[in-house]
């Protein structure tokens, strides 16, 4: 059983791999190893040259929200040659192109006990920035609270997926009037707790028991409504999970609950002392985003050399799930411009609908949100270069 790569990410928060020439060098006692030059290291050091030595700290440190994957894209594609892959702490790091100094990367999820990433943001003053979505920013907004300065993903990818032929649902208000069974996650994305209060699904047809098993959908015969992130189970039912071993349908979710998913976010005392370090930052990671979307393989080469190197405790990636979600996310344009036609960006009244949408679900749990609290308070577009686009 393979647990999900993008609802482990995201929800709290897969396949023999290939090695695709790369090796692994013993380390030190640390348990540290060394990639190969790659075509991904030439890049970062011909693409990536800002000069940021005496901007930055000389290690940027962005904290994820689960094992090396598909969101990491383009973080891994700013790692210079031979990163280092330490994986007593579960962490990769290598010089950030050519700017001066290194960029590290850091697991998260059961890598980190499974803390939410703002606790990580607040704990740590040495991590700059990490992954949060529209949810968990909004929960801790009112001890924890974060600024989102990068946006990877424009459209989100959780979706809901069956496997009965005869279900055709294009919204959720369907599924309520079908009566099936929901199965989703309790923690993480707040998305049934929003459409149950919101009379978009029925309290009685959620399931909130769903752990990322296929298990329950296989017994179900697929006559059952799963929550999924189209980038992932879509691909593991019908290429991995061999008691399904078919296509099933989706609706993705965006239209009906369009957060951001692993935005990138800093504390927000950070966006005025690293103000300067951000404005010449952000960039490269659109670009470096950019260019993963372009051309995904050398990176993909790499993912797969950090996961199969570190001890994930059971979790994979595999070249067919990770080209399945490269081709399926543009196909969807879940990578895109945003509406104001810059890549990365923030759409501030999206923003402040999902915050109306969210807090009187938390408060009603006893998570209540900043007082108060508008998009300015969770995101910011200040450093985005604007001439950056997908198109």
């Amino acid at each position: 059983m393979r647990v999900s790569m993008f609802r482990r990410r995201w929800v709290a928060g897969c396949a023999a791999v290939l090695a695709f020439g790369l090796t692994a060098c013993s380390g030190s006692s640390s348990g540290s190893g060394e990639v190969s030059p790659s075509a991904t290291g030439s890049a970062a050091e011909s693409r990536y040259a800002t000069p940021l030595k005496g901007i930055c700290p000389s290690t940027v440190v962005i904290q994820a929200n689960w094992w090396p994957g598909l969101p990491d894209g383009y973080l891994y594609q700013l790692l210079g040659p031979n990163p280092t892959i330490d994986v007593s702490k579960n962490r990769v790091e290598g010089p950030l192109g050519a700017t001066g100094v290194r960029l590290q990367v850091r697991a998260g999820g059961p890598a980190t006990g499974f803390q939410p990433v703002t606790s990580l943001l607040a704990q740590d003053d040495s991590i700059l920035a990490g992954y949060v979505g529209t949810d968990e920013a909004v929960q801790a907004s009112g001890g924890q609270r974060s600024v989102a300065v990068f946006a990877p993903y424009e459209k989100s990818p959780l979706a809901l997926i069956w496997g009965n032929p005869a279900w055709n649902f294009t919204n959720a208000a369907e599924i309520r009037q079908s009566g099936a069974t929901v199965l989703a996650s309790a923690s993480g994305t707040s998305f049934p707790d929003v459409f149950v209060r919101e009379g978009l699904l029925t309290k009685s047809q959620v399931d909130t028991s769903y752990q990322g098993s296929p298990d329950r959908f296989v017994a179900a015969d697929g006559k059952i409504v799963q929550q999924a992130f189209v980038t992932n189970e879509p691909y593991l039912l019908q290429h991995d999970v061999k008691a399904w071993g078919k296509p099933v349908k989706h609706l993705l979710l965006q239209d009906e609950y369009p957060a951001y998913i692993s935005a990138l976010a800093v504390r927000p005392d950070k966006v005025s002392t690293q103000r300067a370090c951000l404005a010449k930052l952000v960039p490269l990671l659109q670009r470096a985003q950019r260019d993963y979307v372009a051309n995904p393989a050398p990176v993909n080469q790499l993912l797969l050399k950090v996961v199969s190197t570190l001890h994930t405790g059971g979790f994979t990636l595999s070249s067919g799930l990770l080209a399945y979600g490269n081709a399926t996310q543009k196909q969807l344009g879940l990578i895109a411009d945003g509406s104001d036609g810059v890549l990365g960006s923030f759409d501030t009244a999206r923003v402040g609908t999902l915050i109306g949408r969210l807090v009187p679900v938390f408060a009603a749990k006893g998570s209540t949100p900043k007082a108060g609290l508008v998009p300015s308070d969770l995101v910011t577009n200040e450093f985005l270069d604007k001439a950056v686009t997908l198109k």
